[in-house]
């Protein structure tokens, strides 16, 4: 089969596409003919040894996959073969094949085709997760979303609406701001031609948001933490800018505030059974036309290099997926 290949860490463009041996299903894994593979800024930090992971070499980038279930091993029950799943899998994905745990597995909606589920899992999931059992984000809240044109930024506009916030959307560009608004934004923030905490006093009369959702750190996050309401939280999701902010304390101390931490990765591992009825409920509201997942670029799987270069520039809007069927 084939597989695009790190064999050393480096850029995107070092990547190769070679044919590798088939996997085989674990006890507790099934094997997936995978159709489509999400981008994520994981992959773009993986392949240069820059994630906390690091996979031994040669290996695929790729965190998420959907496709159909090819074999299953013998403690999985859940499944079969045959099935339409999307699965979530740390690395791996940009191949035909795959070997996947089968917790870490999932049906798809009957009414989703593979792009998109392909795309659906760790953006939703993330957002999900960040807004329900990190910020506890409540209807009436003021909920300000950073990087509101990334992948996991769209998402947390679409929940954040879902749950009953009123959201702000923060991004670059007026460009990236409408696919924001057109998602159900509020209020928009370009931080680019703007002072974002000037913005947000504007926009609060001078009381601040009551939830930060911040995938992007650096300068952002030292104007966002500023701006926080009294008990506010701010959700720490990660670091495109490149830079990881220092928090001064004080601010949490004199707002109230909760500065929370949010790795899906390791809660859908951790609990599993909170994770599942996430997606019961992404998925209701899915059905329901209140999430409509944006794939703006669709790449081949010999292109997947320029997939994630793509993410790495900043230039995606929405979710980048590689089709591999």
């Amino acid at each position: 089969m084939k597989a695009v290949l790190c064999k050393a860490f480096g850029p995107a463009e070092t990547l190769v596409l070679e044919e590798v041996a088939r996997p085989e299903a674990k006890k507790n894994e099934i094997v997936l003919d995978v159709h489509a593979a999400g981008v994520n800024f994981p992959d773009t930090l993986i392949i240069e040894g820059k994630y906390q992971f690091k996979p031994p070499f040669p290996f695929s980038p790729g965190g998420e996959a959907s496709g159909v279930i090819s074999a299953v091993g013998e403690k999985v029950s859940h499944l079969k073969v045959g099935d339409r799943v999307m699965a979530l899998t740390g690395w791996g994905s940009f191949a035909e094949q795959i070997a996947v745990a089968g917790y870490n597995v999932l049906p798809i909606p009957e009414a989703m085709d593979y792009i998109t589920a392909a795309g659906f899992s760790m953006t939703y999931g993330t957002s999900m997760h960040a807004l329900k059992q990190r910020a506890n984000l409540q209807p009436g809240e003021t909920l300000l979303v950073l990087g509101a044109s990334g992948g996991v930024g769209l998402a947390a506009v679409e929940i954040g609406k879902a749950m009953g916030a009123r959201v702000i959307a923060a991004a670059s560009s007026a460009e990236k701001l409408a696919v924001a608004q057109a998602a159900g934004a509020d209020e928009l923030i370009n931080y680019s031609e703007t002072n974002l905490k000037e913005e947000i006093k504007r926009l609060t009369n001078g009381v601040g948001v009551d939830v930060i959702y911040d995938p992007v750190g650096g300068d952002l996050f030292d104007q966002a933490v500023r701006s926080i309401a009294w008990n506010g939280r701010l959700l720490v999701v990660g670091f495109a800018s490149g830079r990881i902010p220092e928090l001064p304390v004080n601010l949490a101390l004199l707002k109230g505030a909760s500065v929370v931490g949010v790795f899906w990765g390791s809660f859908a591992q951790r609990q599993p059974q909170d994770n599942a009825a996430n997606f019961q409920q992404l998925f209701a509201w899915y059905a329901e036309g209140k999430l409509k997942p944006l794939v703006s670029q669709v790449y081949p799987l010999e292109k997947a290099g320029e997939a994630i270069d793509s993410l790495a520039q900043r230039k995606a809007v929405g979710k980048v997926v590689v089709q591999v069927r």
